[in-house]
């Protein structure tokens, strides 16, 4: 039983890091400059998802798009989702009862952890999101954003939305 335990364990590691290092792989797909790809996030040409549909505004403030790549796979563990945010917008305070991943494609943005400095991100970044650590992310005021999300599936769903970020929070994140 225990090795049967194990070799799952290993499988499902090695699946994920798999998954992630593709997911590398996707943001060097067709790069283009930031400053030329700007005008491209409203035409959705020469990107490399396409922008997808507009965010809830119960959940963000400003403009967002979320386009879902993938709804779950075939253990169900885990979604992948491509999320462009507008200049400004930031989605609200949130948790992820089995973690999230955020593979930064494009622009500028912030991370912020509950009672702790915001963290500055462009793309290339990774940030890995433990287990219902209470956490916000979003653009710059000047800057578009794009992310892929990587949010492992739980019985108890994927995400915990609760309030928003008020504008204080939010212009703190950038003295941080």
């Amino acid at each position: 039983m225990r090795r049967s335990a194990n070799r799952t364990d290993y499988q499902s590691k090695r699946r994920s890091r798999f998954i992630i290092i593709m997911s590398l792989e996707l943001i060097d797909v067709n790069p283009i400059s930031f400053s030329a790809k700007q005008n491209l996030f409203d035409s959705n040409e020469n990107v490399t998802f396409p922008k997808g549909e507009k965010a809830s505004a119960e959940y963000f403030t400003g403009t967002a798009f979320v386009n879902i790549l993938v709804a779950q796979d075939e253990t169900n563990c885990f979604a992948v989702g491509d999320v462009i945010f507008e200049p400004g917008c930031r989605n609200n305070w949130h948790t992820h009862p089995a973690g999230q991943i955020l593979l930064v494609t494009d622009g500028k943005g912030y991370y912020q952890e509950r009672n702790k400095p915001a963290r500055s991100l462009s793309k290339g970044d990774v940030v890995v999101i433990p287990s219902n650590v209470e956490h916000w992310h979003g653009a710059t005021p000047d800057s578009r954003f794009a992310h892929l999300a990587i949010t492992n599936k739980t019985k108890n769903g994927t995400v915990t939305w609760l309030k928003p970020v008020t504008d204080e929070e939010y212009q703190n994140a950038a003295k941080d």
